[in-house]
């Protein structure tokens, strides 16, 4: 009784028992199956393909140049049990580099932008919300 319950527990967690040959197979095969739903148009595409991904995904970031020298933003999500990927829409251009504000109070915020949605997540203290 006792080994077929450790058998069970070993059995439901494969990221632990999972070798560095099994996650490189796994990296793989996400960077294959997202490179090929990187866009044809514009310059080069680079991928960063996320180590581990989630319990259920894989995730990479695919980045696709432009001649005039823009860039587009997309996230490929790589579904473990299917082995199936799936490309965002690109992401609102970047915004340029933009610089924190104190307020006379000592308050610090981030200079709003109106090219990105970008924000902080939480209150900025790293507390959470």
């Amino acid at each position: 009784m006792r080994l077929t319950a450790l058998l069970l527990i070993l059995a439901a967690s494969p990221a632990l028992a999972s070798s560095e040959g099994a996650w490189d197979e796994f990296r793989a095969k996400v960077e294959d199956a997202c490179a090929a739903l990187a866009p044809d148009e514009g310059g080069e595409t680079v991928i960063e393909v996320n180590p581990f991904g989630s319990e259920s995904y894989g995730a990479a970031l695919l980045i696709t140049s432009h001649a005039d020298g823009s860039a587009d933003r997309y996230v490929c999500i790589y579904d473990k049990r299917a082995g199936t990927a799936e490309l965002t829409a690109p992401f609102t251009p970047p915004a340029e580099v933009t610089e924190i504000e104190a307020t006379p109070s000592g308050e610090i915020g981030a200079v709003p932008n109106e090219k990105t949605d970008a924000h902080l997540v939480g209150d900025g203290t790293g507390k959470g919300n």
